[in-house]
């Protein structure tokens, strides 16, 4: 559970970074900028649309929009770069406002906690063509991944967790050159992930797909990707993951867990920063690596569930691992488990 909570700090670390980036020189609490006309009809038709919940109180005709609660402008256009309505349940029974999408400087867009949101994603959204950040999550939002968030060619982060998204994810995903981090966890998707998914990330990348009914191999074009973070667990993958691993790769966390992986891990090569790995409940065969104790960060380690054997690697991490992360294979061996047979090591 600890690191559980320490990837999620770091997610949302990584966003408190981007809108950061985003909204250098943007306006700031309580400054009295002059809100552009089109922006300020934008946000009340909004809140219209939302039901005029208690959440957007401050938001007046009388008053300047830059000055409302959830909204951000920009310093050098004064038009609203930022929205983000977070965590109110007052919202109930509505849709996304086509409206957003008259908000024509807006730079990233966030829609979280709000389980009263729901219908489509709509299209409009892809108007907003400066947009760096689109966050949907915790919502009620459900239909497909629109294709036609491939237009956003600035889109560094996409978030669309914790919904009720359903269908394939678009191909057309994996043409946005500046997408960086796409968490599309705890959704109803499926069909096979896109191929170049983030093939276009020359930095770190970071991919969540956990939790839907993906089915298919691991993409092969993963091998060249810089993933930091990469959970795929909770689908029907199949085939070989060994792609992802290899020495000199910044992975800090894999999460393969609960799929149908079927490959040796005899001979793979794991990467030396690797804090969590979980490759827990597939078909993997062969024999846990000796690298695996010299993993100084590993602090999370689960190959449980598979067909593995011989004897478990000892010295360096792997004190900090009990019977748990081994249980359940074919024939491992040696401390934590039971003492090894002539049999078991052939």
């Amino acid at each position: 559970m600890a690191a559980s909570s320490q990837q999620s700090s770091h997610h949302h670390l990584l966003v408190l970074l981007l809108l950061s980036c985003s909204l250098a020189g943007a306006a700031t609490a309580g400054s009295t900028m002059q809100c552009h006309d089109e922006d300020q009809a934008a946000l009340l038709a909004i809140n219209s649309a939302l039901g005029s919940p208690y959440h957007f109180a401050s938001w007046t005709p009388d008053t300047f929009c830059c000055d409302w609660y959830d909204v951000d402008c920009d310093n050098a256009t004064g038009r609203v770069a930022g929205l983000s309505v977070l965590g109110d349940g007052n919202v109930t029974a509505a849709a996304i406002p086509d409206a957003i999408a008259n908000l024509t400087g807006l730079r990233f867009l966030v829609l979280r906690h709000l389980p009263g949101l729901s219908g489509a994603i709509p299209d409009s959204l892809a108007q907003l063509s400066g947009l760096t950040q689109l966050t949907i999550s915790y919502t009620g939002v459900s239909g497909p991944v629109p294709a036609s968030l491939s237009q956003l060619v600035d889109l560094a982060l996409l978030d669309l967790s914790f919904n009720a998204l359903t269908g394939a994810i678009p191909a057309s995903l994996a043409d946005l050159p500046a997408l960086a981090s796409i968490d599309l966890s705890r959704n109803r998707l499926e069909g096979p992930v896109p191929a170049l998914l983030l093939g276009r990330c020359p930095g770190p990348a970071e991919l969540r797909l956990s939790h839907n009914n993906l089915s298919g191999a691991i993409p092969a074009g993963f091998a060249a990707v810089n993933f930091t973070h990469l959970d795929l667990s909770r689908n029907s993958l199949t085939g070989d993951a060994s792609a992802v691993l290899g020495r000199g790769k910044p992975l800090q966390h894999l999460d393969l867990s609960r799929n149908d992986l079927r490959f040796s891990l005899t001979g793979a090569e794991l990467p030396e920063q690797l804090a969590y790995l979980d490759l827990s409940h597939n078909a993997i065969r062969g024999r846990v690596p000796a690298q695996v104790a010299d993993l100084a960060g590993l602090q999370v380690f689960n190959v449980s569930y598979n067909k593995l054997c011989g004897v478990v690697p000892t010295g360096g991490v792997m004190e900090r691992f009990d019977a748990y992360s081994y249980q359940h294979n074919k024939c491992l061996c040696g401390s934590p488990l039971p003492a090894c047979h002539r049999y078991m090591l052939l």
